[in-house]
């Protein structure tokens, strides 16, 4: 009777065996979808973490294929970040070398305050006061301000650059057979130094005219010497981006 209770044992211990084998090939089933997946989604930085996991796992690291080295320091997003950075720097030096053409070239205006050129996220600006380009309440460019005009538009004529030209009044009402009121006059103004702007070379599908008013002041309207500054032509060179 005891040898045959000790036989009973030998046999249920040798049927039992299969389980190890089955939990083995269900690790390494488990294992090989793990992998398919990773392998699905293409992402070498995840990929190479699970691989190195799994061989750690299993006793040693399988081959992972290698990334060149410039994809992995350099992906994508940082290469078009970087031309993006680059474009946007040599625009801004295009821009530095232009406005300080500018003040170089309307030196003496700038030095009585007729002229400003100043540089901003927007562009260049040439800010013109009135009085240096037209009779009071007229739009008509006189000889002088041809000649400020012209030097201008030869610094701009091969610029690729679009240019916007606006224009200004103080808050004084006009009426007069020409212009009903400052709309009609800033209007006139802008217009005026865009065609000047077009007879000196510049290309017409580079250029807007925009009257203002005098809804854009840069001066108080309480005085003559605020409604002076207001009184203007602006001229900006718009930054490419």
């Amino acid at each position: 009777m005891a040898r045959r209770r000790y036989d009973d044992q030998d046999d249920r211990e040798s049927h039992d065996r299969w389980l190890i084998s089955y939990a083995d090939f269900i690790t390494l089933l488990f294992a090989f979808f793990v992998v398919m997946y990773a392998i699905s989604v293409v992402n070498v930085g995840k990929y190479r973490v699970l691989s190195d996991a799994l061989g750690d796992a299993f006793g040693g690291r399988p081959d992972v294929p290698q990334a060149s080295s410039t994809i992995e320091q350099l992906p994508l997003a940082n290469l078009i970040a970087r031309k993006r950075a680059d474009a946007a720097r040599r625009e801004r030096e295009r821009l530095n070398t232009l406005a300080r053409e500018l003040n170089a070239s309307l030196a003496p205006l700038v030095k009585n305050g007729q002229v400003r050129v100043t540089q901003t996220g927007r562009g260049v600006t040439v800010e013109i006061n009135a009085k240096a380009l037209f009779e009071e309440g007229r739009a008509a460019l006189g000889g002088e301000a041809r000649a400020t005009l012209g030097t201008v538009a030869s610094l701009l004529r091969n610029d690729p650059h679009a240019i916007q030209v606006e224009g200004h009044t103080d808050n004084l009402a006009i009426a007069n057979p020409a212009f009903p009121s400052n709309w009609e006059l800033s209007s006139a103004r802008a217009s005026s130094v865009v065609r000047l702007f077009i007879d000196s070379g510049v290309a017409a599908g580079r250029l807007t005219a925009v009257g203002h008013a005098a809804n854009v002041p840069v001066a108080p309207n309480t005085d003559e010497a605020g409604r002076v500054r207001n009184r203007r032509v602006a001229v900006t060179i718009l930054a490419a981006m």
